[in-house]
């Protein structure tokens, strides 16, 4: 069986390779390299098929697929409720205080945590939710300061982000194109907006609440408000 969305994958770390990035920005990691095999057994496992439902993330996270090679992979999910597992190499640079250990990695990523148990309790098991459903990301780059504080791409100066929005982008058109799905749902306003330009607008646009700790919403009730905000758009 052939797997488009690897195909697809390979293209953009292709595309990615050799950028360079100014201040503030001190060190770049981009999961695809590093954590190929292990976002291959993401894509081979759940990316076969159409799907009815793309969502779609804004770039990696410090302790999810920074370190597993999955959108939002924290690793209990990734790891007990996926059944992904396994070797994961280290980044041609690597920041003292971001390292990057994989699967032995203590710490937890709050978003993925969030984003995946609802799914998980609202379908039960991942082979339920990825029959009809995918989740990827719109950039696979991790940006971080000299501090090792996480840089998010809407940080970063315009001029240096061209070729990564336009690689990213055309990505993205791939994505949608070999999932064909009906529904597109950004995760959080930023996502919603790339899904926008990437459409054709031949399909339904519409976002959840990012779970990120950083939002006051979703620390209210995350599960609560993306259970609302999917109902209205008819797909629980």
């Amino acid at each position: 069986m052939s797997y488009p969305l690897i195909q697809a994958a390979d293209d953009l770390r292709e595309a990615l390779r050799g950028l360079t990035f100014p201040e503030p920005v001190h060190t770049t990691y981009n999961p695809l390299e590093y954590a190929w095999e292990r976002h291959c057994d993401y894509l081979r496992k759940f990316g076969a098929g159409e799907k009815k439902v793309l969502f779609l993330g804004m770039n990696p996270g410090p302790y999810g697929m920074a370190q597993t090679g999955v959108p939002f992979g924290e690793i209990p999910h990734v790891r007990d409720w996926m059944g992904i597992s396994g070797a994961v190499e280290k980044p041609e640079t690597e920041h003292k205080k971001r390292p990057v250990t994989g699967f032995d990695c203590e710490r937890s990523e709050v978003s993925g945590r969030r984003l995946w148990g609802f799914f998980k309790e609202e379908f039960g098991t991942a082979e339920k939710f990825f029959a009809d459903h995918f989740v990827a990301n719109f950039c696979p780059l991790v940006w971080m300061r000299d501090t090792g504080a996480n840089l998010t791409p809407d940080k970063l100066p315009r001029d240096c982000m061209v070729p990564v929005e336009e690689a990213c982008l055309a990505h993205l058109r791939q994505v949608i194109e070999i999932l064909n799905p009906t529904h597109l749902i950004g995760v959080g306003a930023f996502a919603e907006k790339q899904l926008a330009a990437a459409s054709d607008g031949s399909r339904e646009l519409g976002k959840i609440l990012h779970p990120s700790p950083a939002s006051p919403a979703a620390n209210r009730d995350f599960a609560g408000t993306a259970a609302k905000q999917l109902r209205e758009l008819g797909l629980l």
